[in-house]
């Protein structure tokens, strides 16, 4: 099955890519095709609320030219989803906000072609504010009929400069084990 993982910070190397790869290692292993989106040096921007991707129904997003629709068709296709973000001002990046309501709108508006499937959250944070930023992304899941899929404690590494999630042993081991139960939940929806 197809994993799409999304890592929604300005670094394509930083933490939030660490916390991905450790999530994506068990599903490797399984057996899983897994394909990461980098939103850095990406141009998202917001929803204009414009209505067209509910006229026009397509799949696609009309009201902004930018890179998003390449990546809105990965993941209406994928099986399963990740979303990281490193915490910002206690919650998730503008670029992955701008995915999320964007791809929310244009998934409504297409027959909800994200439900059923498990979602999951990836969050970096150097000390506070990185629950807030997982209910952000949960609550996308949600709202769009998936499966939200958690690990032994919540999916949240921590580690401020750049490379130092490494150190957190228990933020990799709670990566792994979200990746082994998003490799669960797949099969048992296979």
């Amino acid at each position: 099955m197809k994993v799409v993982a999304v890592n929604g910070s300005a670094r394509r190397n930083g933490n939030t890519a660490i916390l991905i790869e450790a999530a994506l290692e068990p599903l490797r292993a399984a057996g899983h095709d897994c394909e990461v989106i980098n939103l850095a040096g990406k141009d998202i921007r917001g929803c204009t609320a414009c209505a067209k991707c509910r006229e026009k129904v397509d799949r696609k997003c009309h009201g902004r030219k930018d890179d998003l629709n390449p990546m809105l068709e990965t993941l209406f296709t994928a099986d399963a989803i990740l979303l990281g973000s490193p915490t910002y001002y206690a919650d998730i990046t503008s670029e992955m906000k701008a995915l999320i309501d964007r791809a929310g709108y244009v998934s409504g508006g297409n027959g909800n072609l994200f439900a059923r499937k498990p979602g999951a959250a990836i969050i970096a944070v150097r000390r506070a504010g990185g629950i807030h930023a997982m209910d952000s992304i949960n609550h996308f899941f949600l709202i769009g009929e998936m499966f939200v899929v958690g690990s032994t404690y919540w999916n949240v590494g921590f580690g401020g400069p750049k490379g130092a999630v490494s150190e957190d042993e228990e933020g990799l081991r709670t990566m792994r084990r979200l990746g082994e139960n998003m490799s669960w939940l797949l099969g048992k929806l296979a």
